[in-house]
């Protein structure tokens, strides 16, 4: 009913009227949304917990408060007083609906975990870092020559290791007495000296010689996911790598609904930079303990995001970015102290730095990106692609190096798609549909085989199919148009005029079955009309941002094209080509870079001297603005259709048969190879 209260749930996007009453997790059952329980809703097994967000969320059409659900019940308050639970969460079988809310859903209670696919990429690396550590014998007290511990062991950090000027951090001056009468005057330094310092800086000091090694941690904090390396500052080796959801995705999935919620809302900034530091620290606990370390250890972070991320990150107001010009509090690099932003994950004399951001929307990952791919250093002229819910784009070559960002939207994580999930076991990854039966073949996300092999059932075990992820829809969509299920329009055609029996109707339109799970009591994942918009939106911003920097750089063609980001590395080119998501160019010629913007942000971890050169090259990119720039909106029309309404995409074409079809017309006829 209308009058029935409204729940949304993060990061699923899943949404649906329940009555008055109805548990979180009754309503999350009804809804499909993975939320994992598995004492019957007794309140026992605390699997079922969720954090409630409370405010005006414009983007869901909604305004959540606290009395939107029922108060903190004897179950609750028992298993808080024996097991304990995070601030701000509830107990979903115990948490009742009574007004609209909006709830997130925390990635250790969902059933089908959240695979963040960004592992590090095998590169060779300049091992040059900012932080090292320093053996040294102190001379002891002396009555005669009165001088304090830290000045002399300034002095035989001079004599022994050519340390001309020392600043030693109060929280690590707490400890320098004990030290050094533990160690006899004997003990290892933990010395941090930046691109632009003029002094080092003592960062832990150990009694003796340490040799449990020091650690930095280099961090890709993306609206969607964050990911994070722990690396052997001595060494280069990556030790440990994790990555979880973002939480403030409860905010808003894109960017702006993020800035939009900080505007609406009193306080609402300090929460996300409250919700993201409480993210960091798991991060930090998890890579710490893949790593048998202690959190102590890592004496270093090197972090890039998007402008956004980065002000709510450092405790910024991010109002400015959300109208034109679009100022940033700062675009330069920043080096801090955790203790500085109040990230308490890391120890406080823990040096943070920030890559500097190139102007607007395009924030440091792309700084991160032009570092780690070198477009400037190429003599063919190079599209290189971040993916992700706001894509940031790059042109160049030896002569310049233009950029852009794009807001692309959540649909390519698989939000706002009818049957889509974020990446997880279980989830449709990659799609093959026969151009004559019209029959899908499928793989899951954990299942190296395709559905129509021997085995598939018993691998996929009893989670099944669950739904479709990101570089599953692409291919679907994609798969469709190539086998004439979809016309150049997007529109999904009727049983009779495409000859299938797995389209069905929708409504006014119609859908197309992929996966039909009902009979076993699972879902039924199917296509639909609207899914085919959302992904049409996306890559028409995609496309459009690129023809965008083609335009100002006065080319109609590129040489190669580089398909950096997590999801980046996931996408099949071809796909992505006969989508229209980027420009015609040889199949060849389109790679992926895998994450190039956490590639960069090591690079930056173990290269001192690579922070300077990323300084340098910032300064150096020229910024397309998207929102002002008239032609973004012409080329976003014409590359709605698919692949596009006037480029002839010649380089695709010769490889793949694209049928025209157009569905309401009377003839149908199939456009031969080139």
């Amino acid at each position: 009913m209308a009058d029935d209260p409204l729940v949304v749930f993060t990061p699923s996007g899943k949404r649906g009227r329940v009555p008055t009453g109805t548990s979180v997790l009754d309503a999350a059952r009804r809804l499909g949304v993975d939320l994992d329980s598995v004492c019957g809703g007794r309140g026992i097994c605390s699997k079922c917990q969720i954090a409630p967000a409370f405010g005006d969320f414009s983007k869901h059409g909604i305004v959540s408060r606290p009395e939107a659900l029922s108060e903190w019940n004897a179950v609750e308050a028992r298993y808080d007083e024996k097991r304990g639970l995070k601030t701000g969460r509830r107990l979903g079988c115990q948490a009742k609906i009574l007004g609209d809310v909006a709830l997130d859903v925390p990635p250790e209670s969902q059933v089908h975990r959240q695979v963040v696919r960004k592992d590090a990429a095998l590169r060779e690396i300049a091992m040059n870092p900012a932080t090292r550590l320093a053996y040294v014998e102190v001379a002891e007290p002396d009555m005669h020559a009165p001088t304090g511990d830290a000045e002399r062991l300034a002095e035989a950090l001079r004599a022994e290791w050519g340390v001309e000027r020392l600043e030693i951090d109060p929280s690590v001056l707490a400890g320098l007495q004990k030290a050094l009468r533990t160690g006899e005057w004997r003990v290892t330094c933990a010395l941090h000296k930046g691109h632009r310092d003029s002094a080092h800086r003592l960062l832990a000091i150990w009694p003796g010689l340490h040799e449990g090694g020091i650690y930095g941690l280099a961090v890709d904090l993306g609206s969607t996911t964050i990911a994070a390396h722990l690396t052997d500052l001595s060494t280069g080796a990556v030790v440990a790598s994790s990555g979880i959801m973002n939480p403030q995705i409860r905010f808003g999935e894109d960017l702006m609904s993020r800035v939009s919620y900080a505007m609406m809302n009193e306080g609402g900034a300090t929460e996300m930079t409250a919700a993201v530091h409480d993210a960091m620290g798991t991060l930090v606990g998890n890579v710490a303990a893949e790593a048998g370390i202690a959190p102590g250890l890592i004496l270093e972070m090197t972090l890039v995001c998007n402008p956004v991320m980065q002000h709510l990150f450092l405790g910024l107001d991010p109002v400015e970015l959300g109208q034109a010009p679009f100022a940033l509090a700062t675009s330069d690099s920043l080096s801090l102290s955790a203790h500085d932003i109040g990230l308490a994950a890391l120890p406080a004399a823990a040096r943070v730095y920030v890559l500097p951001c190139i102007a607007g929307h395009v924030g440091a990952d792309a700084a991160a990106v032009a570092l780690s791919e070198r477009p400037d250093l190429s003599d063919e002229l190079s599209l290189t692609v971040d993916v992700g819910t706001n894509a940031e784009i790059l042109l160049g070559d030896r002569r310049r190096v233009l950029a852009c960002s794009s807001p692309t939207g959540p649909a390519f994580e698989g939000a706002q798609i009818s049957s889509g999930q974020r990446a997880a076991a279980g989830a449709i990854e990659a799609i093959r549909i026969d151009p004559v039966t019209k029959e899908p073949r499928l793989k899951v996300i954990g299942c190296d085989l395709w559905s129509d092999e021997p085995g598939f059932v018993e691998k996929v075990g009893a989670q099944g199919i669950t739904g479709i992820c990101g570089s599953g829809i692409i291919e679907a969509v994609a798969e469709m148009r190539l086998a004439g299920l979809v016309d150049a329009g997007g529109l999904i055609g009727s049983p009779e005029e495409t000859g299938s029996k797995r389209i069905l109707p929708d409504g006014r339109t119609h859908s197309y079955v992929l996966h039909d799970g009902c009979e076993a009591g699972g879902p039924l994942v199917t296509v639909t009309q609207g899914d085919i918009r959302a992904i049409q939106l996306a890559k028409s911003a995609l496309y459009a941002g690129a023809r965008l920097l083609m335009d100002e750089m006065g080319v109609d063609r590129v040489d190669r094209i580089v398909l950096a980001g997590a999801f980046g590395a996931h996408i099949s080119p071809l796909h992505a080509m006969v989508l229209g998501m980027i420009p015609d160019a040889p199949l060849g010629k389109v790679t992926s870079a895998g994450n190039a913007a956490g590639t960069g942000a090591r690079i930056a971890l173990l290269d001192v001297e690579a922070r300077a050169e990323v300084e340098r090259l910032v300064r150096a990119i020229t910024k397309v603005e998207t929102a002002v720039e008239p032609r973004f909106q012409e080329h976003f029309v014409a590359a709605n259709a698919i692949p596009h309404a006037s480029a002839p995409f010649p380089e695709l074409r010769r490889v793949v048969d694209i049928p025209e079809v157009r569905f309401g017309a009377a003839t149908t006829r199939r456009r031969r190879r080139a």
